[in-house]
């Protein structure tokens, strides 16, 4: 199995911004947009893969808490001393690439696109597991992680379109993926349909959906321009669409958030339609509700966007454990759903495993798994050292899987703070540090047998 990144221009090391999103992001902002244009850019050849010959750029999770003075550039080297071959690519893994199901969309009326949609959403499988898009955290090897454990697709860390057309550099480092990391949803933040386009040419023959991020709320992109921010400004966000709906091979999707009023957001989720969105993914939570455990989100006005649309739905939000899965399924109509925090704490969400944090109230309904937080940090570690990521990515999945066991034992965590430089050695030995101190946190499966029995009354 090889890993890929996309080889195209090339710019100065990126760093963080004080508010932990990519410092490239606050050097390159998007302004407000010119006027559009509409003369179309050339095709792009379809690239052939390559290895991965350097670090993604340089952003901080906002997901897990490791000390802010602990940052080093250290961490920004890839977690792999491995020599690329840029040569060594694989021109037979385009052919691994589904083919794109009838023309793009400015030859069809807006019934062939919605038969469209659904045709490609079947050929895919229809996916109901999903792995949101998360930024430094829905890199690859986390995303490989997630599908051994029951995930059916997953979304790449948001992408700004227009340093990924203008650097190499970035795109190298940003984009990687391998022929098992199917199906893909490549996700950018944009506010120019021309540099979006430009963009999403570069990634269409890697994935199966170009996804325009239109939910983002963090004060990053509000400077930017882009995300939820665009909520102010529909027409652009239609000629966003419309754009990559006339002019791309692959289908185009949208992750938005909802407005405080239904209605405004029922009309904003049509218009995306009838540009041309062929997947709708549907945030529950307004541009103003940051912080998820503080805000649920609204699984009502999910369920009014899939009844009013035609096309497939995807619901985001209070996903923690594989009853909220079915509980969202059954309560929205949502054709699948997408975990984000849920995940990073419990990687195997999907396989039906849960943190003790869901299991107090129901304990004779759930036994210990036998599989725990450190054996699936054991996993991801070993996806790292075949598909190399920065240290830093590393370190944040570290911090997050191990909170609990940090708790326990914070002697641990402090050591792991002081290490400025991580090294693969460093972090198994910990792991084993952590055993022979007779720390365990078990995830929890449910008992089938227990809570079939309970249900029809027969005593355990």
């Amino acid at each position: 199995m090889k890993n890929f990144s996309l080889n195209l221009i090339s710019e100065q090391s990126l760093g963080i911004g004080g508010d932990g999103f990519p410092l490239h992001l606050h050097r390159r902002p998007m302004f407000k947009p010119k006027p559009l244009h509409f003369s179309l850019l050339n095709f792009y050849p379809k690239l052939p893969f390559s290895n991965p010959i350097s670090l993604m750029a340089q952003t901080r999770t906002i997901h897990s808490d490791p000390p802010q003075n602990e940052a080093s550039n250290e961490d920004d080297l890839l977690c792999s001393n491995q020599q690329q071959d840029q040569e060594e690519q694989s021109s037979s893994a385009l052919d691994e690439t589904p083919s794109p199901i009838g023309s793009p969309g400015k030859y069809l009326s807006g019934e062939s696109r919605v038969e469209r949609a659904w045709a490609y959403w079947t050929k895919i499988g229809r996916p109901k597991l999903i792995v949101a898009p998360m930024v430094d955290n829905s890199e690859l090897p986390f995303r490989m992680l997630c599908r051994k454990y029951g995930a059916t697709a997953a979304y790449t860390p948001m992408l700004n379109s227009r340093i990924f057309t203008d650097s190499e550099k970035y795109r190298n480092e940003e984009f990687t993926t391998c022929k098992e990391d199917r199906p893909l949803f490549v996700q950018f933040c944009a506010n120019d349909p021309d540099v979006l386009l430009e963009a999403a040419r570069r990634v269409e023959p890697y994935c199966d959906y170009v996804d325009i991020n239109l939910g983002c709320p963090q004060r990053v992109a509000k400077r930017g321009y882009y995300g939820a921010f665009l909520m102010d400004n529909l027409p652009l966000v239609k000629s966003l669409v419309e754009k990559l709906a006339l002019n791309l091979n692959v289908p185009v999707s949208c992750k938005i958030r909802v407005f405080p009023n239904l209605q405004d957001t029922l009309k904003y989720a049509k218009m995306l339609e009838d540009a041309g969105c062929s997947l709708l993914a549907v945030h529950g939570r307004t541009r103003d509700m940051k912080d998820g455990k503080k805000f649920r989100a609204d699984w009502n006005a999910i369920k009014a966007v899939k009844n009013a649309l035609r096309i497939p739905v995807l619901a985001n939000g209070n996903i923690r454990h594989m009853d909220d899965v079915q509980n969202c399924l059954e309560e929205t109509g949502a054709d699948g759903v997408l975990s984000a925090e849920s995940l990073l704490e419990n990687p195997a969400l999907f396989a039906g495993f849960r943190t003790a944090d869901w299991v107090a109230d129901n304990e004779k309904e759930n036994i210990d798994g036998k599989l725990d937080q450190v054996d699936l940090l054991v996993e991801y570690l070993k996806l790292c050292e075949r598909y190399p990521v920065p240290w830093r990515m590393i370190r944040s999945h570290v911090y997050t899987m191990l909170r609990d066991w940090f708790r326990i034992q914070p002697h641990v965590r402090e050591d792991l703070n002081a290490q400025s430089r991580l090294t693969f050695e460093f972090l198994y030995n910990l792991v084993d540090r952590l055993r022979e101190l007779g720390v365990r946190v078990p995830l929890y499966q449910k008992d089938t047998f227990s809570a079939r029995s309970s249900d029809e009354g027969v005593a355990i």
